[in-house]
């Protein structure tokens, strides 16, 4: 129990040491940021489903998508999760769930910050309809719930369920195929309007580099769970799995916050 206590004492200063990372770097980002958007557009019926000889849909924008507000709320999302454990009565509900190997704080802080991410990748690939985005977003929910389903699952098990970590995999696959074939195809559009490129431009550098590094990092949350149930080497201490979701939080949401900002928002609109 000693050793527990010393340790949480640890884990509490790396997360008031991350969580007020998070929350400047959230301020920064608000008060550097140009007001760059991207409209949220979508088809709406507008006769009956299947008439010939009409026009049944029309293009509406149900609003602008503010990059820096989006990028905001995931840093400060995070920021709160991180400083509410560590220095509110918060703290000991957090720390009884980790002895158990469970952090539900954690599980509901991803759900909502990792799906915001993943749509502004999204539509930094072109992809901006309104109703996929509210699938994508619910979908990356799902697959981060399945891993706290996860910890629930195998608390005081002698063996591994592996049924939530496989089935979230699974579900968090799907927005990566999207983005993929929205980068694809930005990047091999070859059409014309009077002989000159749409696509002139092509897909900036810097798309590439928030695709490959956030794809990679977001994996590397999904590893970390499979080496602490998995249960050899130092990730066998769901405490020293549980400062390794620390770093990589920290890491994943720097990385797309200043890659983007560096892309779009350091610019005035």
């Amino acid at each position: 129990m000693a050793d527990h206590t010393e340790r949480l004492v640890n884990l509490r200063k790396w997360n008031i040491g991350v969580g007020g990372l998070h929350l400047v770097q959230g301020i920064l980002i608000l008060v550097l940021s140009s007001s760059f958007a991207i409209p949220i557009v979508a088809a709406v019926q507008t006769g009956p489903p299947g008439a010939e000889g009409s026009l049944t849909t029309a293009s509406k924008t149900f609003f602008s998508f503010n990059f820096a507000i989006a990028i905001a709320i995931f840093l400060f999302l995070a920021a709160g999760d991180h400083l509410l454990t560590s220095v509110t009565p918060i703290r000991a509900w957090y720390e009884r769930n980790l002895l158990r190997g469970v952090n539900y704080a954690r599980w509901i802080e991803y759900s909502v910050s990792a799906s915001i991410m993943i749509l502004l990748i999204c539509l930094l690939n072109g992809i901006n309809n309104f109703y996929a985005l509210v699938a994508i977003f619910g979908v990356n929910a799902a697959m981060i719930l399945f891993g706290l389903v996860m910890e629930q699952v195998n608390q005081n098990r002698d063996s591994v369920n592996w049924w939530p970590f496989i089935f979230g995999c699974i579900a968090g696959i799907i927005p990566w195929i999207a983005i993929v074939i929205g980068l694809y195809s930005a990047a091999t559009d070859n059409t014309t309007v009077n002989g000159v490129p749409v696509n002139a431009d092509g897909v900036p550098p810097f798309v590439y580099g928030i695709v490959i590094s956030l794809f990679l990092l977001f994996n590397c949350f999904a590893l970390n769970q499979w080496l602490q149930y998995r249960g050899k080497g130092k990730f066998a201490d769901y405490l020293y799995g549980e400062k390794v979701y620390l770093v990589l939080s920290l890491v994943a949401k720097s990385a797309l916050a200043w890659q983007i900002f560096g892309g779009t928002l350091a610019s005035p609109s």
